[in-house]
């Protein structure tokens, strides 16, 4: 079965997950993450791809990003993966891929879905049982968008700002909405949405969707089985 066309439209944000093939690790210490962050800002800003919100596991990245180009978010990850990779195989002495294929992403419906999806991202590591609390993670946005700390991966989606009109109040009403934990049905569509490709959102977004990029946006239901 041929693959689906990935969708990619200017100004609509998209999750994106990065697998380590064989869900093998693809960072070893802090250096590795810092050098994984560097490429990814730059290449992030050379092709006009805004990061909202990232966690870097120590098999997988998560990342919600919002692309200016329709080539953008390709243009990124492939660069971004072709130094990681020979960065990473030259400091530990190894060779082959490194990365399970292509990366995995699915547009969102930012009225409705951005901070669902960030919760999602930045909750990684608690859910995984590596933390206690997002904060104790220092290796997702978690700590620029709930915190209010500086760093120039960053960039806050317009509807984020819309939190307040101070950093102190945007922070303060961004952690509240972690006080509530994402229902098992959300964890279930974001997934499923990611690993299939398709889209998160309203069906009135699906269609819009669906109409922009010519691509269906929904998981074909399946037919009777034949016997």
């Amino acid at each position: 079965m041929a693959r689906l066309k990935r969708i990619c439209l200017p100004g609509i944000p998209q999750h994106i997950i990065q697998r380590g093939n064989n869900r093998q690790v693809c960072f070893i210490d802090d250096n590795d993450f810092a050098a994984y962050a560097h490429w990814l800002d730059k290449y992030a800003k050379q092709h006009k791809v805004a990061i909202h919100a990232w966690v870097f596991m120590t098999n997988h990245v998560h990342l919600l990003v919002t692309p200016n180009t329709n080539e953008g978010i390709s243009k990124v990850m492939q660069a971004l993966g072709r130094d990681y990779v020979r960065y990473f195989n030259n400091k530990h002495g190894r060779t082959g891929t490194l990365w399970e294929g292509r990366f995995k992403s699915c547009v969102i419906d930012r009225e409705n879905y951005l901070f669902t999806c960030q919760q999602y991202i930045e909750m990684n590591p608690v859910r995984a049982g590596m933390v206690e609390n997002p904060e104790d993670y220092i290796w997702s946005s978690y700590g620029s968008s709930a915190l209010g700390r500086k760093t120039a991966l960053w960039m806050p989606h317009p509807i984020y700002n819309l939190l307040g009109n101070s950093t102190t109040e945007r922070t303060n009403n961004y952690r509240a909405m972690f006080k509530q934990k994402l229902a098992a049905n959300t964890l279930s569509a974001i997934r499923t949405a990611l690993n299939q490709g398709m889209v998160l959102g309203s069906n009135d977004f699906k269609q819009k969707i669906a109409r922009l990029s010519g691509r269906r946006t929904s998981l074909l239901m399946r037919g009777p089985q034949v016997k």
